[in-house]
């Protein structure tokens, strides 16, 4: 199976060959080089792609310079900046491969077209608002209801190894919103109690 319909298959069980045909024509193979972007600020990319291998980050650029990485895209994620799809205004966010990636790419007008003619596809666009809705939810009360050694304590226990395992300690300091120094004395602290994995 290939792996979007795998994914579209998690939303969507009932999704048939003739309803996955018309997607499956519209589909086309990136690569991203270590450091490129998929979009950056300022561009309007109404495209989605469904990570294959690698890793990308997505993060904010504040008016000082100072960038906030906020979500991590690893195999079988999909990925866009779907804010600029709905609206068709220009990105505020980035999307950077970490690694050399590889995607499959499909235009959002696709999508659309495809939700106002199959019903599948619109249960499908819809629970997968859903679940970014949740997700984007969970983060920001992360951000602003608990300490930096909290947030790094639930990044522990929320099964998100990956972000551990392949991910460059300064970037997760990144994510969790605290420096490369602080993350390494959280680190310890946590160590140091009982049951505690750093």
């Amino acid at each position: 199976m290939h792996p979007l319909r795998a994914y579209l298959h998690r939303f969507i069980p009932a999704l048939t060959d003739a309803d996955w045909q018309p997607l499956a024509e519209a589909l086309r193979p990136r690569h991203l080089a270590r450091g490129e972007h998929f979009v950056q600020v300022g561009e309007h990319r109404p495209e989605l792609a469904l990570v294959l291998s690698g890793n990308c980050r997505l993060y904010y650029s504040r008016p000082n310079g100072d960038e906030r990485t906020t979500y991590f895209f690893f195999e079988n994620h999909l990925l866009g900046d779907y804010p600029s799809c709905l609206t068709g205004q220009p990105s505020q966010l980035s999307i950077q491969a970490l690694t050399d990636t590889e995607l499959v790419v499909f235009d959002y007008a696709v999508l659309r077209q495809l939700c106002d003619e199959r019903p599948v596809y619109e249960r499908f666009a819809r629970l997968v608002a859903e679940y970014h809705l949740l997700g984007t939810d969970a983060r920001l009360v992360e951000q602003l209801l608990l300490s930096p050694e909290e947030r790094y304590q639930a990044l522990l226990s929320s099964g998100k190894t990956k972000i551990l395992e392949r991910i460059p300690q300064h970037l997760v300091a990144n994510y969790l919103g605290v420096t490369p120094v602080s993350l390494s004395r959280i680190r310890a602290r946590v160590a140091r109690k009982p049951g505690k994995k750093p």
